[in-house]
């Protein structure tokens, strides 16, 4: 009998502060050669054990071996010089300087393969992994070579597809896109994004999911969102093809979050990973406060298709309050459980 409500994160957790910077993006590592190497190893062991003590039944490597969700993959691509960079505005929020496609791209060796065959290697229970999803990926690139947003999305899509293929082939269970993007720019979504991503998860056997978000707590995301009203509806616009596609899982932000929650009817007959961790507050759930969280999904989401998470990635807090809000997470999803056996 498969568990009920099995609960997971939607990525990155805190790098311990002997490997990176603590409660920063786009940390640089403390460590070099072989004794990043090992220390990536280590932070992986350590993060995969806290998923564990607090009860995650859906495990992941924490992002422990990649500085930033993105640009990480991207490092590993031919075509694109990190030498050569350009600042470009990152989902018509903020600024950042990233690198250029300067050729075109292409894929030489598997990047988090041999990682994600060290998690397995830790563990029988089921794992996720996470890749940058194709829409997301040009938003965090200048592109100097193919001048078009669809045509290099195009591109990633059968990069993401062959990563995914080994991943799968590497004993990972869930294989998740992270799809920020997605919340901007609706007109790309619907005329080639989902598309994209379709083409990502193409001949995967292996579960596959699309984790759509408001960002990390961040600044420049926590300003953006108070510009939003006091509702948020950017879902509106592509759940209704995402429900039509073949990804089996859509991973959404629900806690503290100005979401209408009955949007989740526009899934129907998804797996639906709810949010119902605040990844942009200091504050530490209550049991009871995730179990309401979960209770108000439940209206529009069968429970055998509920799947407890985090809002997002939980890389810029502190260990104690990410191992707090796991532990959080685990009980109120316990709490939600037990009234459904009843």
């Amino acid at each position: 009998m498969k568990k009920l409500l099995p609960t997971s994160t939607a990525g990155s957790l805190p790098k311990p502060s002997w490997l990176a910077e603590p409660e920063k993006l786009w940390s640089p590592w403390k460590l070099e050669g072989e004794e990043l190497v090992q220390g990536k190893q280590d932070a992986l062991r350590l993060s995969l054990q806290e998923q564990q003590h607090a009860g995650i039944d859906i495990v992941s490597d924490g992002e422990q071996t990649r500085q930033h969700f993105v640009t990480t993959f991207i490092e590993h691509l031919s075509g694109v010089d990190f030498n050569n960079r350009q600042t470009v505005r990152i989902r018509d929020r903020y600024d950042a300087s990233v690198p250029t496609v300067v050729g075109a791209v292409a894929r030489q060796k598997p990047v988090f393969v041999e990682d994600a065959k060290f998690l397995r290697a830790q563990t029988k229970q089921p794992i996720k992994w996470a890749l940058p999803g194709p829409m997301t990926m040009i938003d965090t690139l200048y592109d100097d070579h193919y001048k078009s947003r669809e045509k290099l999305a195009w591109e990633f899509a059968k990069i993401l597809n062959e990563e995914a293929k080994e991943l799968e082939a590497a004993g990972v269970d869930i294989i998740q896109f992270d799809e920020p993007a997605f919340n901007v720019f609706f007109d790309e979504v619907n005329e080639w994004g989902v598309a994209t991503l379709e083409r990502a998860i193409e001949g995967l056997k292996c579960e596959t999911a699309v984790h759509i978000c408001y960002g990390y707590g961040i600044k420049a995301n926590t300003d953006w969102k108070k510009s939003l009203g006091t509702e948020w509806r950017q879902y509106e616009e592509a759940f209704p093809k995402l429900q039509k596609s073949s990804i089996d899982m859509i991973s959404l932000e629900c806690h503290n979050s100005h979401v209408p929650i009955d949007l989740i009817e526009l899934i129907r007959g998804k797996k639906v990973m709810v949010g119902a961790i605040d990844v942009a507050s200091e504050t530490i759930e209550t049991p009871e406060e995730v179990a309401s969280t979960l209770r108000k999904a439940l209206q529009f989401v069968d429970a055998d298709k509920l799947f407890p998470c985090t809002n997002c990635g939980m890389a810029p807090l502190s260990r104690a309050v990410a191992r707090g809000k796991l532990a959080a997470l685990s009980a109120g999803a316990e709490i939600v459980r037990r009234e459904l056996s009843n």
